[in-house]
């Protein structure tokens, strides 16, 4: 499936639009993102205060996607309101923002199949479950998905490298993915390997999800959230799903370009805080009381400055 063309039709589209539409679209957009981003900044600040998350493999992975959905958001974000204030951008420097975002949107999949084996080890294989998730291995897992990305990201980079002049990188083109890497071999590569990527990880979520059930009815235990998380980590690969054949609903649904966009790339990252964060009880619990303490300081901090601001205005009218 060649997309190449999804960067004309949205090209046009974006200078279609009148000044007030392009300004709505972007404070929308931008507003969105502020907002998701300051509940994940709030659970990955929880995460780092209290050493109990720190020294748990599934609390690490949990916010290892949080802050992989950060900075996915942040970029994609960048990039759409960029295209609006000067519409073609560097080379270089898209190059840049377009595999950074390939990277974080490759990581997320992976990082849902790792999850869910965790918790299929957790509930399955109990015992061995310290010795085989421990923080270490966590970290070198995660270390191993950025490089399995890489392996996948990179060459069409260096094919790029290997094809283009050196002034072609100092030139401005209309920063999308397939219009900038539209070598033909490497897109139909890149279809072929998503396919067998989703694939894996769809496997992966199912085969855990089974296995958790003939356990939970063998050994007559409760395994219902262990259920729901599986069934939430499929949700969410479908949602993982729509970023990769986001090109093929740009061309197909010309119309309706900015909804596919804030669908595709922008309310997903707001169901991981929602799914993980706030239905965790353990992590919505700290993160209530931090919350809290937040609340407290602030009104503290307001009483405290209250009395010194009455006080300099006594001294104005005394002047």
């Amino acid at each position: 499936m060649n997309f190449s063309l999804v960067g004309n039709i949205t090209q046009a589209n974006t200078l279609k639009d009148s000044f007030s539409t392009a300004v709505a679209k972007n404070v929308v957009v931008v507003s969105l993102c502020i907002s998701i981003n300051y509940i994940n900044g709030t659970l990955v600040h929880t995460f780092i205060k209290h050493e109990i998350f720190n020294r748990n493999p599934r609390y690490i992975l949990f916010i290892h996607m949080v802050f992989n959905d950060m900075i996915q958001l942040i970029i994609t974000v960048l990039i759409h309101v960029l295209r609006y204030i000067v519409l073609t951008l560097n080379v270089s420097f898209c190059c840049v923002l377009l595999l950074s975002a390939t990277f974080t949107t490759l990581n997320t999949p992976l990082n849902l199949a790792a999850m869910a084996i965790e918790r299929y080890i957790a509930i399955c294989n109990p015992l061995r479950h310290a010795q085989i998730c421990t923080v270490p291995k966590t970290y070198i897992l995660i270390g191993l998905i950025w490089g399995l990305n890489a392996i996948q990201a990179l060459p069409d980079l260096f094919v790029l490298l290997a094809t283009q002049p050196q002034s072609f990188f100092h030139s401005n083109v209309f920063c999308f993915r397939d219009y900038l890497f539209n070598n033909p071999y490497m897109l139909e590569n890149r279809n072929v390997m998503y396919i067998i990527y989703l694939s894996f990880v769809g496997l992966t979520i199912v085969y855990t999800y089974i296995r958790i059930m003939f356990v939970a009815k063998s050994t007559n235990l409760d395994a219902g959230k262990a259920r729901s998380t599986l069934i939430l980590h499929g949700i969410q690969l479908l949602m993982c799903l729509l970023t990769f054949v986001g090109p093929f609903l740009d061309k197909v649904l010309t119309g309706m370009l900015f909804l596919n966009y804030v669908v595709i790339h922008i309310i997903p990252r707001f169901v991981s805080p929602v799914v993980y964060g706030m239905r965790d009880q353990t992590f919505c619990k700290y993160l209530k009381r931090y919350l809290l303490c937040t609340m407290f300081q602030t009104r503290s901090t307001i009483k405290t400055l209250q009395p010194k601001m009455n006080l300099a205005k006594v001294s104005d009218k005394s002047i």
